[in-house]
């Protein structure tokens, strides 16, 4: 019989039939890749070293462990397939570092590090965040070499680090440091929630976020309120002025130069055609917060937002009769790629200076490494390829966001190496991600498999974007 793409399909659908997926993703959950502990370096290496080039094994690539030019932190794994310098080249990413496991706040007694079934839900830390999701790139890949007898039809990299989850540390430097290694015409990676569990989705990029402290210092010492109440400055009511000053009671952003000047034309057109889904148990929007004229969907995905992540004045569990010395609170603003990151803290000290709040200190931090802002253009014929092939896999026209809500390293991929981003997450808003009981929907997985052997399979069959 002829390889075809209803073949190619199938065959990653096998993969999941038959518990090739769940075994293998059962060997990926067991390795406590936890980047956030200070011990984790031994398992990040593992994964890398050992675990990754198993699963691939037999798939004709060559692999390398990359050292990170961080010190103590992860390695980055690179596996490379080269069947033709003259064809396309696609650098698939994923993350094999996870969250705290949290052991012991999961329901029933619920393992971290194995993969519980139950019914269509699977249980584990990773299964979506983000084992779950590049196992499911690699499988579809095992799918069209085995369709094709042993070709993809296009040039594949497979880079997956160990840092994501704290903001890819050394990241960067790598890719400048191996340009060469990491050369592509695209990037696609699969992660993140999509808005919908019916149907595909890409996403074309993140948010930038900036994090710092609204510091008012004014004295050493509090003192006591009957005496020096009136008198003496009260910094929690600087502060709490002061952060009125940058939203209004509607939570509108008053700081020049936070907010974009306008939503670009593409941009407005993809978010005015996304999908959302009413997930039961999430919240639903407040209606009236945020930039009046905006939609949902353009609040969030093309738009700055600002919230308090932390306020503190005095001692909140144990209150003293006394005038305080200091307040503080730390703030986190996400915005687009129509805002540059370095210019949030610099705007928020004029917008203060402007109002006389000459007590009030802006100290940038940094809780972890940040991602910077990044867009792929909506247009971009990678864009259009890739939303014809999920078309053509699932009958249904995919959601295109212009960028996620969250964060990713995107930035760094498109600054770096200079190519177009799409992500393609196969989960969903209510996976608990980050928490107990993260977990992936077993159909979203197996359509996944499918959507990616279609675009593999397209790539490979010449339908690709020429080469610039």
């Amino acid at each position: 019989m002829a390889a075809s793409r209803e073949g190619a399909i199938a065959r990653a659908a096998q993969y999941f039939d038959d518990g090739t997926y769940l075994d293998a993703l059962r060997l990926l959950v067991a390795v406590p890749t936890e980047s956030q502990m200070p011990d984790s370096l031994p398992a990040l290496t593992r994964y890398c070293a050992e675990t990754i080039p198993a699963l691939m094994a037999g798939m004709g690539f060559d692999h390398v462990v990359l050292d990170n030019p961080v010190p103590g932190r992860g390695p980055v794994f690179l596996g490379t397939r080269i069947e033709d310098p003259a064809l396309p080249t696609v650098l698939v990413y994923g993350h094999g570092d996870v969250v705290r496991g949290l052991a012991g706040q999961w329901s029933g007694g619920l393992d971290p590090w194995s993969v519980t079934v139950q019914g269509e839900t699977w249980f584990g830390r990773g299964t979506v965040d983000n084992k779950g999701q590049h196992l499911i790139a690699i499988e579809a890949l095992r799918a069209v070499l085995a369709e094709r007898g042993g070709r993809l039809g296009f040039n594949a990299k497979v880079l997956v680090e160990t840092g994501e989850e704290q903001g890819s540390p050394g990241l960067r430097d790598l890719l400048r440091q191996e340009r060469a290694r990491c050369a592509a015409d695209v990037f696609i990676g699969l992660d993140g929630p999509r808005q919908t569990t019916f149907m595909p989705e890409m996403k074309l990029g993140a948010r930038g976020g900036v994090a710092f402290d609204l510091v008012v210092r004014l004295r050493d010492h509090a003192h006591h309120s009957g005496h020096w109440g009136g008198v003496l400055k009260d910094p929690g009511f600087i502060l709490a002025h002061a952060l009125a000053s940058i939203v209004t009671p509607e939570g509108r952003i008053l700081v020049d130069g936070w907010t974009p000047a306008a939503i670009p034309p593409a941009v407005r057109r993809a978010i005015g055609g996304l999908v959302f889904e009413d997930i039961p148990g999430l919240p639903q929007e407040d209606a009236g917060w945020g930039e009046p004229g905006l939609t949902k969907g353009e609040k969030i995905f093309g738009w700055t937002s600002v919230i308090v992540l932390a306020q503190l004045t005095g001692h909140p569990d144990a209150p003293t009769n006394a005038v305080q010395g200091e307040a503080r609170a730390r703030l986190q603003v996400r915005h687009t790629a129509d805002v540059k990151g370095d210019a949030i803290v610099p705007a928020l000290r004029r917008h203060l200076a402007a109002r006389g709040f000459v007590d009030v200190e802006v100290v940038p931090v940094m809780e972890r490494d940040m991602f910077g802002a990044s867009r792929t253009d909506p247009d971009d014929p990678w864009v259009a390829m890739l939303a014809q092939s999920m078309t053509r896999t699932t009958n249904r026209a995919p959601n295109i966001v212009p960028n996620s809500s969250g964060s990713n390293p995107s930035d760094m991929f498109q600054e770096e190496l200079g190519v177009p981003v799409v992500w393609i997450p196969n989960s969903y808003a209510g996976c608990n991600q980050h928490g107990p009981d993260e977990h992936a929907l077993a159909p979203l997985l197996r359509e996944g498999l499918g959507l990616m052997a279609g675009i593999w399979w397209d790539i490979g069959a010449g339908l690709a974007p020429k080469r610039g």
